[in-house]
């Protein structure tokens, strides 16, 4: 039987970390090789956030003289044009910043296209820099990621193999992918200059990397799928020697991760494979779990189940039970009622509840019923908004609400001409800053204040004390630029003070890892950290982690530990609170740069999942909110 349907050598790793470590490796092993030969090393190489990991594993190695670059020469893939290299979304600076800053590569050796060329010699440019790779015999490893459009470089979708070096018209979806990098979509150049599909297939290795779950989709088109200009990576399939390399995450639509028993054996031992392929089956036939028969099992890859569990009947009861004992309207356990199948204990009632919300309204965008429920049933909840925010609110907004604190201190006859001038510094910061410039300290830590008083405002809404709403501040984000620092010591004993304070039953994460801008990653990392070096104290013994999604991705259902019914006026309420939180400008990811865009996109959301389960043949409800317990 067909093993694999991927049309490129694909290998997977658990994690980002370890792939990142792996493909450095890689990368030393052939500058390692190319030195013992006498010869120059030459690599293409990308940016972005996947490739960041393989660059620190670079620069350690190289530190620690177990790598030199003095014989490498580069060649970056693209840059945004126009763009001068000292801009903060430059890729020359991003390059320097990660990388060559730290290291012992040659000024001369580096390439990096030219944001700066002018437009009439854009032409001539991009031959030579093409010409300039041929001469040195090609690109011996070049490093790539891919775009959710399916792009390699800036070659978006009608890119063919025969393009190369060139001026190219940025995709919509690319732009506002990179929307959060320049502050608002409207500040992201409409075009760059990319090495093309060609330039590409020439290299002698090709290694492309993706991370998390935002990318599975696309990713199962590039492996999987035809060879197509639509999706410029498919043409990797072309190449002799290329390689994808995933964590985990982003393989999770690859046939052999979501449906391996359409390409061999299962181990049929593993209930939670069970549940998968059984809802797979009722989704991919449009029928409930109740009405699967024995030849639905025998057609789709599934007849050894039949063997080994027995009938249809059987195996459909077993895995409806276990949905439907997922579903439950209190999400920390009825009091005084049989917990035997249910997703949280009875007692002790009330519990104390950590909400960490990794910005000031993931808590009510990705589980504001629950978070509604969990207060209406009587628990002691506390939100901890692990980030201020501050890089997300609108430049207007600043100016708005430090124009009204200016005009409620004259009236209140305080402080006056201090506040004027407070004012007046961020007015003028604001009207002279130019697109992606940073902020002043003034001006973030009224957009601080921002997100702070809204934040506040969606507890209260819900019913939420203010002594039992935190902000933590993590050190990591505090930056005042979308790149951020490292997890540090600090950000994990913030969780720790905090969790040690509280002494929670019962903790809600953000389980997210395809937020965009990297923020829920790193924040959840954080949590885990804590929870490990805690686990061991008496009262964690009693406390259950539960992980929400946020705006960007549901989990599936056959994940789901804990279905959270919401009904159409707690769907409002919901609706209400996140409309609380309307300086931020994330929305300018999306069309329209509204606040309704995220209560639309919540609400699609658990409307699909609760629309889901009725499918299957359980209970039909307006809305659901899911969870999957982290198990320490």
């Amino acid at each position: 039987m067909q093993i694999s349907k991927e049309h490129i050598v694909t290998h997977i790793y658990k994690d980002s970390e370890a792939a990142s470590i792996a493909v450095a490796q890689e990368i030393v092993a052939i500058i390692n090789a190319k030195k013992f030969a006498g010869e120059h090393c030459i690599l293409g190489l990308a940016t972005g956030s996947t490739p960041t990991r393989v660059y620190d594993e670079l620069v350690t190695m190289c530190k620690a003289n177990k790598v030199t670059f003095d014989h490498v020469i580069t060649f970056n893939l693209d840059e945004y044009y126009p763009m001068q290299p000292q801009s903060l979304q430059s890729y020359v600076r991003f390059m320097h910043e990660h990388l060559f800053d730290h290291i012992d590569i040659r000024p001369e050796n580096i390439n990096i296209p030219d944001g700066t060329c002018p437009k009439e010699k854009i032409h001539e440019y991009c031959k030579a820099y093409e010409k300039k790779i041929d001469d040195l015999g090609g690109i011996d490893f070049q490093l790539l990621g891919i775009g959710r459009t399916g792009h390699i470089g800036f070659n978006e979708p009608g890119s063919t193999e025969q393009t190369f070096t060139r001026l190219i018209t940025l995709d919509q979806v690319t732009r506002m992918d990179a929307a959060s990098d320049f502050f608002s979509a409207e500040s992201v150049p409409s075009k760059a200059v990319t090495m093309g599909v060609g330039t590409i297939l020439k290299a002698k290795k090709v290694v492309m990397m993706a991370w998390g779950e935002g990318k599975a989709h696309v990713i199962k088109k590039a492996v999987e799928g035809p060879v197509t200009d639509q999706i410029p990576s498919s043409f990797l399939q072309k190449h002799s020697n290329a390689v994808v390399v995933l964590d985990e995450a982003a393989s999770g639509e690859l046939t052999r991760i979501k449906t391996p028993w359409l390409l061999q054996n299962c181990d049929w031992n593993n209930e939670l494979l069970v549940r998968k392929a059984v809802v797979w089956l009722c989704q991919h036939l449009g029928k409930p779990i109740l009405k699967l028969t024995n030849n639905d099992y025998m057609e789709h890859g599934m007849g050894d189940l039949i063997t080994e569990i027995g009938t249809a009947y059987q195996i459909n009861i077993k895995i409806f039970n276990q949905l439907q004992h997922t579903i439950t309207g209190w999400p920390a356990g009825k009091p005084n009622a049989d917990d035997s199948f249910r997703p949280e204990r009875a007692a002790p009632f009330p519990k104390k509840a950590i909400i960490f919300s990794p910005h000031p309204d993931d808590d009510v965008i990705s589980m504001g019923g629950t978070f509604i429920r969990l207060v209406d049933q009587g628990h002691e909840v506390h939100v901890a908004y692990q980030t201020s925010g501050n890089i997300a609110v609108f430049d207007d907004d600043a100016i708005r609400f430090a124009d009204f604190a200016n005009d409620f201190l004259k009236y209140s006859g305080i402080e006056k001409e201090k506040s004027e001038t407070i004012y007046q510094n961020i007015v003028q910061s604001l009207k002279g800053k130019t697109p992606g410039q940073l902020d002043t300290q003034e001006v973030l830590n009224i957009k601080g204040l921002i997100r702070r008083g809204e934040a506040k405002a969606g507890c209260r809404y819900v019913g939420i004390p203010d002594e039992q709403v935190h902000f933590l501040d993590m050190p990591f984000y505090e930056t005042g630029t979308v790149k951020k620092k490292p997890i540090g010591e600090a950000d994990v004993k913030i969780i720790m003070d905090l969790m040690r304070e509280i002494k929670p039953h019962q903790i809600y994460a953000a389980g997210d890892l395809s937020d965009p801008h990297g923020t829920h990653r790193v924040c959840l990392a954080a949590i885990f950290e804590a929870i490990e070096r805690l686990k061991n104290e008496p009262w964690m013994k009693d406390c259950y982690v539960w992980l929400y999604r946020g705006a960007w991705q549901e989990w599936e259902i056959d994940q789901i530990e804990m279905a959270v019914p919401l009904s159409p006026e707690e769907l409002m309420r919901k609706r209400k609170a996140i409309f609380k939180h309307q300086s931020q400008k994330d929305s300018a990811l999306f069309p329209g740069n509204d606040k309704r865009e995220f209560w639309v996109r919540a609400e699609d959301r658990n409307h699909a999942t609760a629309e889901a389960y009725n499918k299957l043949g359980l209970a039909e409800y307006e809305a659901m909110e899911a969870f999957v317990r982290y198990r320490f």
